[in-house]
Formats: C-alpha cells, sequence, structure tokens
C-alpha cells in the first residue's frame, strides 16, 4: 500500500505559475498527475516512469513539466502559462504497470490539492 498526499496548489492569475509536489509513502516505479473539474471527466495530465521517461497530455504540453526525486520518493508538476480551464483538483496517482495516462490503471491515489485559475 502506497500513501500520497499531494500539496502545492492555490489561487493564481492567468499566465502564472504553480508547482504541485506529491509525497508518497513508498517507491513506485510509474507515476502520474491527473485532474478534474467539476462536472468534468478526470483527464490524465502528465507521467513519468522509473527512467523518468514521460509523456504528457496534448492541452498542457509545453507548459507543464513533470519530475521525480526518487531518493525522497516525491513526484512533481511545474505548471507554467496557466490558462483559467487548468482549474480542476489535482490528484497524484501511482501504481500503474503501464506508461499510461488512463487513471484505470492506478491503484493508489492522493485527496488532491485544487487550483484555480482566474482571467
Amino acid at each position: 500500500q502506497v500513501q500520497l498526499v499531494e500539496s502545492g496548489g492555490g489561487s493564481v492569475q492567468a499566465g502564472g505559475s504553480l508547482r504541485l509536489s506529491c509525497a508518497a509513502s513508498g517507491y513506485t516505479p510509474n507515476m502520474a498527475w491527473f485532474r478534474q473539474a467539476p462536472g468534468q471527466k478526470r483527464e490524465g495530465v502528465a507521467f513519468i516512469d522509473k527512467n523518468d521517461w514521460t509523456m504528457y497530455a496534448s492541452s498542457v504540453k509545453g507548459r507543464f513539466s513533470v519530475s521525480r526525486d526518487n531518493a525522497k520518493n516525491a513526484l512533481y508538476l511545474q505548471m507554467n502559462s496557466l490558462k483559467p480551464e487548468d482549474t480542476a483538483m489535482y490528484y497524484c496517482a501511482a501504481g500503474s504497470r503501464l506508461r499510461s495516462l488512463d487513471g484505470r490503471w492506478y491503484n493508489y491515489w492522493g485527496q488532491g490539492t485544487q487550483v484555480t485559475v482566474s482571467s
């Protein structure tokens, strides 16, 4: 069992930046960030594997960057050039055996951190 705790969310104006962090209780090779806005489906945002291979949703490519610190069992999401449509609850996930942005493959989820972007 892996516990995940997100932090770093907040309110920013469009064009601003935020850095999300996820503290894991143990090491897992594949980790990802997801988000879900009210009334919307959950969306996979960014994935990173044990070798730092990454994958991004087209909606955030070029603006968001995922990274990890294996020594600290930590996952990060640097979000730049934020847009109002990035407003959502952001979740850290782990436990997938695949390189995937499909949440159905993930066994462990954090409680989420809210990101609100105003225009």
